[in-house]
């Protein structure tokens, strides 16, 4: 999934101003149209095939993540990797009472390891990474809010002390829900805050600057102040901003794009998760919303690629360029810095379903920068993919994990 960003000391001017490595370089051929994109260079996939579904993905430092999905035993394993050059399998661990793994992430300071569980029996689980490659069992975190099972649990700070975000199943007549979990005493987790919301799911938040974005899958994505507002929420009282709906809905992941070239914190970009067959097909779409007024986010520009639907993406921010994971369509690479609300008509397109929107659309305004992982001769399924310091690494449903060259600018 997406990660939460860091606390801004300047949340409130942050609000107010709402309104790279790698030698792939795709060929730029002007502002009045779509450019080439290049074929990301692979380094190399992991060293070992797991005999589970691949699921989530986190990468701290030279150490990978992967989860395990839909395992539907007694417990379920997380495997742990080398990934200073090509991906090495190093160790696994197995969390006992997890029928799957949602996310996996470690808290901002890097000390501790934060396991989501699904389904009956949901919870947190909490490693200490003392040793990155050893992680040693801390805490388990269940109740009866978040007992049908914790599909994601994103990490954050808040005014210096960091929060677990989870997104609770529904389960029968028990709708979905949002939990919030102190986490600043590991050993002992304290909810500070749940509610009913999302229909029929709250699939996923993001975290940054004192705001909390909430992905509500057909009630779009909502915008609440828990500390940087300036409306008076807090973590344990949020107070909403605003709302809006994407084409489509089927809410599933956000990035709110801080550049810290520009200062532009203009656009949120929204994850849109649709029909899909794992190993063959999927759809839906990248969502641009112009959020420089909080209380009336709008959306402004779709990247669509067709046969194809992405699920999970990383900015790299110092760059502008937003990674997706695009499922059958491998990786995706986009140029996300300046302005994408203005265009063209010859720019413009409607989204599926929606006859009546007329829309930017980034492959029509030159901004699709690279593909990954369709040269390889071999189906992929990628799930979740992660920038980091000029590698892209990504978690394949079909495989385990790969790492690729990153994108230089054009």
């Amino acid at each position: 999934m997406h990660r939460s960003g860091p606390l801004s000391a300047l949340a409130a001017l942050s609000l107010a101003m709402l309104a790279c490595s790698g030698s792939d370089t795709p060929t730029d051929p002007g502002a009045t149209g779509p450019r080439t994109p290049v074929t990301m260079t692979v380094v190399g996939p992991g060293n070992f095939k797991p005999p589970h579904t691949t699921g989530e993905l986190f990468v701290r430092g030279n150490t990978a993540y992967t989860t395990t999905w839909n395992n539907f035993q007694s417990a379920s394993p997380f495997y742990i990797w080398d990934v200073s050059g090509t991906p090495a399998l190093v160790d696994s661990v197995v969390v006992p009472q997890a029928q799957t793994l949602g996310d996996v992430t470690t808290t901002p300071d890097g000390a501790y390891l934060v396991v989501a569980t699904e389904y009956n029996g949901g919870s947190i689980v909490i490693y200490s990474l003392a040793d990155p490659r050893k992680p040693q069992l801390v805490s388990r975190f269940s109740n009866n809010e978040t007992n049908p099972g914790v599909h994601t649990a994103e990490v954050g700070l808040v005014n210096g002390k960091p929060y677990a975000f989870l997104s609770v199943d529904p389960a029968g007549s028990v709708a979905a829900k949002l939990v919030i979990v102190d986490l600043s005493n590991p050993a002992a987790p304290q909810q500070v805050f749940s509610k009913f919301i999302g229909r029929p799911y709250v699939h996923d938040t993001f975290v940054r600057d004192g705001l909390l974005f909430l992905g509500l899958w057909n009630d779009g994505v909502a915008i609440w102040d828990i500390g940087g507002g300036g409306k008076g929420g807090s973590v344990s009282a949020p107070v909403e901003l605003g709302r809006v709906q994407t084409a489509n809905g089927h809410v599933h992941n956000i990035w709110w794009l801080k550049d810290p070239a520009t200062g532009n914190n203009r656009y949120a970009f929204i994850g849109e998760e649709s029909p899909a067959q794992v190993g063959t097909s999927s759809s839906g779409d990248i969502h641009v919303v112009d959020v420089s007024n909080p209380s009336a986010p709008k959306e402004v520009a779709f990247y669509t690629v067709p046969g194809a639907g992405t699920h999970n993406f990383s900015v790299d921010e110092a760059n502008g360029i937003l990674y997706a994971a695009y499922y059958n369509g491998g990786v995706r690479a986009l140029d996300v810095r300046g302005d994408l609300g203005t265009c063209t008509a010859s720019q413009q397109s409607t989204p599926v379903n929606n006859p009546t929107s007329h829309l930017c659309d980034l492959t029509k305004m030159g901004r699709e920068l690279g593909i990954g992982l369709l040269d390889r001769g071999n189906p992929v399924y990628i799930w979740g993919v992660q920038y980091l310091n000029g590698s892209v690494f990504a978690s394949d449903m079909l495989g385990s994990i790969w790492k690729l060259r990153s994108i230089s600018r054009p």
